[in-house]
């Protein structure tokens, strides 16, 4: 934003900057209501993300890497994350036969019942998030967002 001749401090360096830190901003307060609904259920919201990728594989496996690429968000240490969910018996991880690098993780019956049970409260989680805003402004903002993230996506299409 241009500074005004009053004299007064630019708050933004650049229309683009606001637009960053007002999305960030954003998530960071969508988030905190993410992580309250995911600490009642000892998850967080990358092992839950884990659990819905492998949901839609179901009945199929699917490689770590495969799964670290579907992420909505970019996990450190995919190892240690399946690593938890597995010693809680919500996925099972088996070495390839063929190639023993590859290790394929699927979900087990304890993980699709746990999704079945926060089904209804994470729907809930997101109306209380984003039920404010009408159709229109939801296809529009969805409209925006893959627009504005098009150009930084890997171009498998996978997000």
């Amino acid at each position: 934003m241009e500074a005004k001749s009053t004299g007064k401090k630019r708050k933004f360096d650049s229309l683009q900057q606001e637009v960053y830190l007002s999305l960030w901003r954003t998530y960071d307060r969508l988030k905190a209501l993410e992580d309250e609904l995911f600490q009642t259920w000892d998850l967080t919201s990358q092992q839950y993300n884990v659990l819905r990728i492998l949901q839609v594989a179901h009945p199929k496996a699917v490689p770590t890497l495969q799964i670290s690429g579907r992420l909505i968000s970019r996990a450190p240490d995919i190892t240690r994350m399946l690593d938890k969910l597995q010693k809680r018996e919500l996925v099972l991880r088996k070495r390839s036969d063929t190639d023993r690098r590859t290790v394929y993780v699927e979900i087990t019956a304890k993980g699709l019942k746990l999704l079945e049970n926060l089904r209804e409260p994470v729907k809930s989680l997101h109306i209380s998030q984003l039920g404010h805003l009408n159709l229109a402004d939801c296809t529009a903002l969805c409209q925006l967002l893959q627009k504005t993230r098009s150009p930084h996506e890997p171009s498998d299409g996978h997000w």
